[in-house]
């Protein structure tokens, strides 16, 4: 074992940020990453949430973050981490290709967004799609906008993308929406959500390469419509990628790490960065805070 090295697992936001912090306090990154790195914000066409960047592409945005990661020593490996393997003053991170054992483990191999399902979606995804209302809302000033689901962060998304577009419309599969009492009486108060009950979206319209509709059809009677909108949020769920994690650290009813702002789980060298973290805001700059915090923790031991 080389008490130098730290194992991240993932090489999103948060991982590329504490790969950057391990530099700089003098240890080694050693990070796993079995697509290429950046994570998700490597679809965004746009970013213009993140500080500093009045408008970025997601790509370019990854890039910069690998760039500055790789150029302050960090070692990438790009292979699927098949085992973690805990002991009581290191953590080994095996693959298909060998083993490393390193001094703590930071994981942050975020969590992938719930999908429909449908042919036409990946596609689109970015061009009209979008998981994240907080990020994208800002591009639909004025336009017609379906969110896709029942539970509490389908109704805030739609409360939010209603101060700033024209239409929103609340699809949800099931005849009444399962939100916080609170949350549907005040989706009610407001005029411009339409609630679109016990419908299901079965297809997408694309026009020049974006969205332009969505095709329903009601459970109970069958009838299908259209629905044109230029924006489609699905907030159906997240599916946290933290099954290598099972049996080792505490994880809540939904598999997501139990740790706090400290980025600490119940293990003592293995730290949970980004969107496999249990917590109530998923962003850019809580993932690159949570990478900060996981790193200045795990070099300290």
């Amino acid at each position: 074992m080389d008490e130098r090295d730290i194992l991240i697992v993932g090489a999103g936001t948060a991982g590329l940020t504490a790969a950057i912090y391990v530099q700089r306090a003098g240890r080694h990154a050693v990070i796993y990453e079995k697509s290429a790195p950046g994570g998700q914000i490597v679809t965004a066409n746009e970013i213009q949430n993140y500080p500093g960047f009045v408008s970025v592409n997601g790509a370019d945005f990854a890039y910069r973050l690998y760039e500055q990661a790789a150029g302050l020593g960090a070692e990438f490996i790009s292979e699927e981490v098949l085992e973690i393997i805990p002991e009581k003053n290191s953590v080994t991170v095996r693959t298909a290709g060998g083993s490393r054992t390193g001094r703590a483990l930071i994981y942050a191999a975020g969590a992938s967004h719930r999908k429909l399902g449908l042919p036409e979606e990946e596609k689109l995804i970015g061009k009209g799609i979008s998981f994240c209302a907080n990020c994208d809302g800002a591009f639909f000033r004025n336009k017609r906008v379906a969110v896709n689901g029942g539970g509490n962060t389908a109704l805030d998304d739609a409360i939010y993308l209603s101060r700033m577009a024209s239409e929103v419309y609340l699809i949800h599969r099931r005849k009444e929406y399962r939100a916080e009492e609170a949350l549907q009486k005040q989706i009610a108060e407001v005029p411009n959500i339409h609630p679109v009950l016990d419908t299901v979206i079965t297809g997408l319209k694309e026009t020049d390469g974006h969205l332009s509709g969505l095709h329903l059809q009601n459970k109970e009677s069958g009838e299908e419509t259209g629905l044109s909108a230029d924006g489609l949020f699905l907030a159906i769920g997240m599916k946290p990628e933290t099954n290598l994690l099972r049996g080792i650290v505490d994880l809540d009813e939904a598999g997501y790490i139990r740790a706090g702002e400290d980025t600490c789980t119940n293990v003592p060298n293995i730290f949970a960065a980004g969107d496999v973290r249990a917590k109530k805001i998923r962003q850019l700059t809580t993932a690159a805070a949570d990478g900060t915090a996981a790193a200045i923790q795990a070099a300290a031991l």
